[in-house]
């Protein structure tokens, strides 16, 4: 059986480029500089931080780019209730929760437009990094787990490795969203806090819809080459 994303997606807008960086000025130069290779991005906690947030969100928007809010949701449900409904008519994609039952539904209940994901297990975590956290049940099966109670929350999808990502596609079909992070190329693994990785054919024959790639673009001596290049991949994976 094909695991193969069937989800009509645009094959451009299944590469998602993290903007991991320092602030907002940085972010809208390399968006620049990217240019119409990369049409999909992650704005995450760094630049939170940073100011300007949601001026940028606005601003890729403006720009025809889909925005992936990435602050993994963690709080009282009322908070994270309140929090996603704050994201709605804004033109984001995505939303991540991190959480309990409770947390998941609360952001289920006010998506509106936008696309929540659940986060499994984070890719820099391995099997003794969950034993310190007091999971001592297999990765996989604790992701799949998540995986079945984030779509019974109201969830669209799930943020999970490309090495659980065959499982939950085998149990949970199309009807969920897998978006994968921690990409890798193999000569690079694992040179980083990244663990639990994946290269871009990979995660897709097992099962991605999205993947989600930082560093191996950033870093690249031409990012822009490195992401035209994962889209050729994707292209031949996605003809149509």
């Amino acid at each position: 059986m094909s695991l193969l994303s069937a989800k009509p997606i645009p094959r451009r807008e299944r590469l998602i480029c993290a903007l991991d960086l320092p602030d907002a000025i940085a972010a809208r130069d390399f968006v620049t500089r990217l240019g119409e290779d990369v049409s999909f991005y992650k704005v995450g906690l760094e630049l939170f931080m940073a100011g300007g947030y949601f001026e940028l969100v606005d601003w890729l928007v403006a720009r025809g780019k889909r925005v992936f809010v990435d602050l993994k949701f963690f709080d009282v449900p009322e908070t994270v209730r309140s929090a996603v409904r704050a994201l709605r008519g804004r033109g984001v994609t995505f939303a991540t929760v991190h959480g309990n039952q409770a947390i998941m539904q609360a952001a289920g209940s006010e998506k509106g437009e936008v696309k929540i994901l659940a986060v499994t297990v984070l890719t820099s975590l391995d099997r003794g990094d969950l034993d310190d956290l007091g999971f001592h049940c297999d990765v996989e099966r604790l992701v799949l787990s998540r995986a079945r109670r984030a779509l019974e929350a109201g969830c669209d999808g799930v943020i999970s490795s490309g090495l659980e990502a065959p499982r939950i596609r085998a149990e949970l079909g199309e009807r969920i969203l897998v978006v994968t992070p921690g990409i890798r190329p193999v000569e690079t693994r694992p040179v980083d806090d990244q663990k639990r990785t994946v290269d871009v054919a990979q995660a897709f024959a097992n099962g991605a819809d999205y993947i989600v790639v930082g560093r191996p673009i950033r870093q690249a001596a031409d990012p822009r080459a490195a992401a035209a290049a994962i889209q050729a991949t994707i292209a031949a994976l996605f003809p149509r």
